[in-house]
């Protein structure tokens, strides 16, 4: 093998989807803080006395949130800080960092696998079916969109392969020494 050989670099790989999942899990854990800090500051601008006052605005404000907290290491590193620990980065097709447009695409695009799961739930919520129920029908949802990566190209989710955006693994290689 020449020395040119070894310059070239690697075609970029999905990451396996444990680790995808892996890094969805953490994610969560840091929106709990994010959904906290939001409530926080909306409560009392709103001057929410009750849970179930000003309910939509709430949701409008997370969604905002989030979007913001996506957007912003998306398009500024490619990486949160799950995707950090897990060695994921968010890329455009041609290898290239997502722009603000691109981020905010994608984070839109990126709630597709929530429509079955929320029709069903409707659906299942009109016939008197519990919480339980619904709950079990939002996790196959998100197992199937998340299986559904199988058969995309580049093992992709759908938002990835309908934003053009693509998901890579960044793990490190070992110091030579």
């Amino acid at each position: 093998m020449s020395d040119s050989d070894s310059l070239t670099p690697a075609p970029a790989r999905a990451p396996g989807l444990a680790r995808r999942l892996a890094a969805f899990l953490y994610e969560g854990i840091l929106l709990f803080a994010v959904a906290m800090v939001t409530g926080l500051v909306y409560s009392p601008l709103a001057q929410q006395r009750h849970a179930l006052e000003h309910r939509n605005g709430l949701m409008l404000a997370l969604a905002c949130s989030f979007g913001a907290y996506f957007v912003y290491f998306w398009s500024r590193s490619g990486q949160t800080l799950p995707m950090k620990t897990w060695h994921i980065r968010v890329l455009r097709l041609d290898g290239q960092p997502l722009s603000v447009g691109q981020a905010l695409l994608r984070y839109v695009l990126s709630f597709a696998w929530w429509l079955l799961p929320v029709m069903a739930a409707l659906q299942m919520r009109q016939h008197g079916l519990g919480f339980g129920a619904i709950s079990v029908v939002g996790l196959l949802g998100l197992l199937g969109y998340a299986a559904l990566s199988r058969v995309l190209p580049g093992g992709q989710f759908l938002h990835d392969v309908i934003g053009r955006t693509q998901l890579v693994s960044q793990v490190p290689t070992p110091k030579s020494k």
